[in-house]
């Protein structure tokens, strides 16, 4: 067993990175409910991102059982713009969980498991962090810094389980909150992607991958294949001063979010929501995590508010707001609103 906690200790004691939702080193355990909010909204978002979304949900809704209250459709503009939109409902289903059960989170791994959305990565954190209990945190900076601390070349993603083998192995029984922390920031901000700051390391010492000069090598990766691509179309359809939205079904891509009218690229077919004189536009292009997609913009005027789908409804244009819209819907209006006549 390789020792690196006191050097890893002592370093995150002078350096540990200043974020809304922890709790600096030696000041006592930080809030369950904010750990978990936070974990949620990182996962695939960077620290940068989540920051303003974190501090404008604890200020609407400070502790879990005002989350569970709150109503879904705010929730959902809130979170607009962050993505990977299942996660907001999950962090909905899990809130009204844990209330349901008492209004305080679990305090073991395998009961946070069991809520909506928290899935290994998660418990552990939350367990680590928020309840000092000595699990093993490992996201992708851990990855990194784990495999060049034993110079595992088995590419990514098939080295996974031995890197969380070999992380098991440095978690120490006490502090194992601070040093889950402190493994994240020395991957972010010294044992970096390209270019790690290796002369700085407090592991230097103690990196076999530093040792053999192949630490800017590691992890290495298997080649992604090509994403597929997609293609779509939105309307976008103005009658007066209210403009056609519509509430995607709560499962699904952009599950539950305000979107204009569109179908094709989510296997729906391909039929406008009214009939109009629509003005074909160029394609706006988006990447989701499995596929890229071309989205066609159709824009129309029309002199009647006429008869819609159930989840559609006209809303004032003084009442909308684009930042109401997921990314996609984002670029669908910005292409449209230059168009509309």
């Amino acid at each position: 067993m390789r020792e690196i906690a006191p050097e890893l200790l002592a370093w995150y004691d002078r350096h540990a990175r200043q974020l809304p939702w922890r709790v600096p080193p030696g000041q006592g355990r930080a809030d369950p409910y904010r750990v978990w909010l936070s974990e949620i909204m990182l996962q695939q978002t960077t620290v940068a991102a989540v920051k303003a979304y974190y501090e404008r949900f604890t200020t609407l809704w400070p502790g879990v059982g005002d989350l569970a209250a709150a109503r879904d459709e705010q929730v959902m503009a809130e979170w607009a713009g962050l993505g990977y939109y299942a996660r907001a409902r999950n962090l909905l289903a899990c809130a009204r969980q844990v209330v349901a059960s008492g209004g305080a989170f679990p305090a073991t791994r395998a009961g946070l498991q069991a809520l909506p959305g928290i899935g290994p990565y998660t418990s552990a954190a939350i367990a680590a962090i928020a309840y000092d209990q000595p699990e093993t945190v490992v996201d992708g900076n851990v990855e990194r810094v784990v495999a060049r601390l034993f110079a595992v070349q088995t590419p990514l993603p098939a080295a996974k389980p031995e890197l969380v083998k070999l992380a098991e192995t440095l978690t120490p029984q006490q502090r194992p909150g601070d040093f889950a922390q402190a493994m994240m920031d020395l991957g972010a901000t010294i044992c970096t992607p390209r270019n790690p700051a290796c002369a700085i390391c407090p592991l230097v010492q103690k990196c076999d991958a530093r040792a053999q000069g192949i630490a800017a090598d590691l992890p290495r990766r298997a080649a992604k294949p090509a994403k597929p691509r997609r293609e779509g179309v939105a309307w976008v359809v103005l009658s007066g001063e209210r403009i056609l939205l519509e509430r995607r079904p709560p499962k699904g891509l952009l599950g539950g979010t305000l979107a204009f009218p569109s179908a094709g690229w989510d296997g729906t077919e391909a039929a406008p929501p009214v009939k109009a004189d629509w003005q074909r536009l160029d394609p706006v292009n988006h990447v989701f995590t499995h596929f890229s997609l071309d989205m066609e913009v159709r824009v129309a005027r029309i002199g009647e508010q006429l008869r819609t789908g159930s989840a559609q409804e006209w809303v004032d244009l003084n009442d909308f707001s684009p930042s109401d819209l997921p990314g996609l819907m984002r670029k669908v209006w910005k292409r449209a609103k230059t168009a509309l006549p």
